[in-house]
């Protein structure tokens, strides 16, 4: 199953509905060297706001939603949220 990623260009925290990615003003400054933040993605399911790494933004990584409601499993596939298959 597929959704759309919506793209926000201002940092409006209320704006962020689920699905929405807003990629950081300095983008590669925080967290690891070799994997730094690049966004903040609001998770499609429930909304929880959380950083995404480089490696996840360009699809190379999965995602969980951190948020204690939702365990939600997606990633970024050419500009669209794919849920991860369950087994």
């Amino acid at each position: 199953m597929t959704a759309d990623l919506n793209l926000l260009d201002v940092w409006i925290p209320e704006q962020m509905e689920p699905g929405t990615l807003f990629v950081l003003e300095q983008a590669g400054d925080l967290g690891k060297a070799e994997n730094p933040f690049w966004a903040v993605l609001a998770c499609p399911s429930c909304g929880a706001l959380g950083l995404i790494t480089r490696q996840q933004c360009v699809g190379l990584e999965s995602m969980i939603c951190g948020s204690d409601d939702c365990s939600a499993e997606y990633f970024l596939e050419a500009g669209r949220i794919r849920y991860r298959a369950a087994n």
